[in-house]
């Protein structure tokens, strides 16, 4: 059932007999935090949980510790408002929350493709025995299809019968970035729900979404579906998605072969509405914290239902996605004259710069970033390579130790024989080429974001390499 709301909907009362809800987010991580203090801002009384001990301090002490615009001022405001407080006490969140939102990471397994689902099964084994009262575990970490019904056998096992508690799914589909924007102004919302409760509940919850859309003028769809389907809208959103970016990566490799230009096709496939132009750019390939590991695990669970042949292109939009990672390290040894044997380059001797770590702009997260994976790549192949971002140094770093780290973007391309550019910060869009040329080695720039305007670059004196696109003289 879909329902486009700006009207009221129905709204079931809280237990504690409060107009609204009282919400507790589980995990305050990217997901659990950015919601947490959005839904404070639109004037629930919320707790975020964690284990991490410093992690709460931080978030206590008025300090977001990820990089998401617009989010460090909504936490500071709604911590002063009273509305928002954050604990490592699973006690306090039992005896708080009406609602219980389940926020926590599910990475992929160390020994497979499938998502480890450790922490989710923590939080609920956690939580359950401590519950007092009637309240509702809703999941919002992207997780196999099947886990709402084991995490609903789970509540049983933990919680007396004559409480009542019930399992429902509101998967989560932010954007890093615009997250934000994402959780304030949702395209959708989903409800996995078994009963006229839990719907009521879930209504409830989200009803300063709806009274904001009301105030707006906008609608905001709902789906009213079963557990199956609704932990399926994640992991099929991102597997299409990510479809979509190795289709037109896919394309780029054509388009190397042919010597055709990847951009001018990909606006002129995008102009076809049943197509569209989004996630049409091709470049370096996805990553971050979803698309990598959540096709991974779509597929893993997809042979486990006995229908894995099903999703057996995913496999190979994952290997094309690794292809693009590889090929800035062929145009690296291409630009610089180096061969490229069996065992990949020597690129001994050369000093490579790489501007981005994260694998998107706006954003500190450095999760399967490409652009990282490029650097080690660069690194193993025997380049001297130094790395600048706008926000992802501190944890670039921690993943990636055995390189050089630049302050500033000048001092990142100081002495370069070849500048990589591998994420489309707005900086980097931007930079003039000419005021770079007394400061590099040689002119030479890789764009595997197709970020960079050729005909300036080429005209500054740059030797230009693009993805999918024909070399200009």
């Amino acid at each position: 059932m879909t329902i486009a709301y700006p009207s009221t909907p129905p709204v079931a009362a809280a237990p504690s007999g409060a107009p609204r809800p009282r919400l507790t987010f589980l995990g305050t991580g990217y997901l659990g935090a950015t919601y947490a203090i959005c839904f404070a801002e639109l004037g629930y009384e919320v707790l975020g949980f964690d284990v991490d001990e410093a992690k709460i301090a931080k978030l206590a002490g008025g300090d977001v510790p990820i990089h998401e615009p617009g989010l460090d001022e909504l936490l500071r405001k709604n911590l002063s408002a009273g509305r928002l407080r954050f604990t490592t006490s699973w006690e306090e969140v039992a005896e708080f929350g009406d609602v219980h939102f389940i926020c926590v990471g599910t990475p992929q397994r160390p020994d497979g493709m499938a998502a480890d689902l450790s922490h989710v099964e923590s939080a609920v084994t956690n939580l359950a025995p401590l519950l007092k009262r009637k309240a509702l575990i809703a999941g919002k970490s992207t997780v196999p299809v099947g886990t709402a019904e084991w995490i609903e056998q789970l509540v049983r096992r933990h919680t007396p019968a004559e409480l009542g508690v019930e399992v429902a799914w509101s998967p989560e589909f932010l954007q890093e970035g615009v997250a934000v924007e994402d959780v304030l102004r949702p395209n959708r919302i989903i409800f996995g729900v078994k009963s006229e409760w839990a719907t009521g509940m879930l209504y409830a919850a989200h009803k300063g979404v709806f009274d904001l859309a009301l105030t707006e003028d906008r609608e905001v769809p709902v789906v009213v579906t079963d557990f199956a389907t609704a932990e399926l809208v994640k992991v099929a959103a991102n597997a299409f998605l990510a479809t979509k970016i190795s289709f037109i990566n896919a394309m780029a490799e054509v388009c190397e072969a042919a010597g055709a230009d990847v951009t001018q096709l990909a606006r002129s496939i995008g102009y076809d509405a049943r197509i569209g132009n989004k996630f049409l750019r091709a470049g370096v390939g996805f990553g971050g914290g979803c698309l990598p590991k959540d096709i991974r695990a779509f597929q893993a669970r997809a042979q486990e239902l006995g229908v894995g042949e099903a999703l057996r292109f995913l496999h190979e939009v994952d290997l094309i996605n690794q292809r693009r990672r590889q090929k800035i390290v062929q145009l690296s040894a291409e630009l610089l004259g180096r061969g490229y044997g069996p065992a990949g380059p020597d690129l001994a001797g050369t000093r490579i710069t790489v501007l981005g770590a994260t694998f998107k702009p706006n954003s500190d997260d450095v999760r399967d970033s490409p652009a990282l994976s490029v650097v080690r790549k660069l690194s193993r192949s025997g380049a001297d390579v130094t790395v600048y971002d706008p926000e992802g140094m501190d944890n670039a770093r921690n993943d990636v130790d055995d390189v050089t780290y630049a302050k500033t973007l000048t001092d990142a391309v100081s002495g370069a024989d070849l500048v990589c550019v591998l994420t489309e910060w707005e900086e980097f869009r931007n930079t003039d080429p000419n005021a770079l040329n007394e400061l590099v080695a040689a002119r030479r720039v890789i764009d595997g974001r197709n970020c960079l305007d050729q005909s300036v670059w080429v005209a500054a004196g740059w030797e230009y390499r693009g993805m999918g696109k024909p070399t200009v003289a």
